[in-house]
């Protein structure tokens, strides 16, 4: 059994509107089991749009993408959604919870549509998860009604409802505060250090990249240290 979880060879990407333009130059490393990895870099250096084809949401690139060592290349569009579901867990800088819903909804919704386990199992996995992240006394709470970093740990409980291979977060704490930062950045170390859980955050700030396993720098479309 590998312990690699995902690597990115040779990956290059390019925007044509309205003139050509090469976004991603030669991007290529690999991500172990249990890693806790952060991109860095400046303000359109590409850490997002390489996040977007490393997640399958873009599929326009030169190069190879292997999940779990399996080519994400020319799979079709329902092949991906599958993997997507499965396979990645993502936590972006807004949490995207749906207001009409309890919180235990929102932590659920990813598991019924895999629909891999039972509803009823499916709730229980989420009841553990929301016991984990502290915040399971919000369970029937409405999305709407709790506050900025409760939402946030909700959308990393919901991450982790299929027991991804992977967590990807885009700036999941780009509209946090301090405190709750702190809060967020314990949860990724502890999924990180005692469920071996695999993650991949791309980061604007400095103080949450330089505590993670290893950081990779991105400038102007290349990786220049990882």
């Amino acid at each position: 059994m590998s312990d690699l979880v995902l690597e990115a060879k040779q990956i290059n990407k390019y925007f044509h509107d309205p003139v050509t333009v090469k976004v991603l130059n030669d991007i290529t490393f690999k991500i172990n089991k249990g890693e806790f990895v952060s991109v860095i870099g400046k303000s359109g250096c590409g850490k997002s749009t390489l996040l977007y084809i490393l997640s399958t949401m873009d599929s326009d690139y030169e190069g190879e993408l292997l999940i779990d060592n399996e080519p994400m290349k020319g799979k079709k569009e329902t092949q991906m959604a599958r993997i997507r579901n499965e396979k990645i867990g993502f936590v972006f800088q807004f949490h995207y919870l749906l207001n009409e819903f309890t919180v235990l909804r929102n932590v659920m919704l990813p598991g019924l549509k895999l629909n891999k386990f039972t509803a009823a199992e499916v709730e229980h996995r989420a009841m553990i998860l929301l016991n984990m992240l502290g915040i399971e006394q919000l369970s029937l709470k409405k999305a709407n009604k709790i506050s900025g970093g409760e939402k946030q740990r909700v959308a990393i409980a919901r991450a982790l409802i299929n027991d991804p291979l992977i967590i990807m977060g885009d700036e999941p704490t780009g509209n946090l505060d301090i405190k709750n930062t702190e809060i967020v950045f314990d949860i990724f170390q502890r999924l990180s250090t005692e469920f071996k859980q695999t993650l991949l955050i791309v980061t604007h700030d400095a103080g949450f990249s330089k505590k993670t396993n290893r950081i990779i720098e991105m400038e102007d479309g290349k990786i220049i240290s990882q």
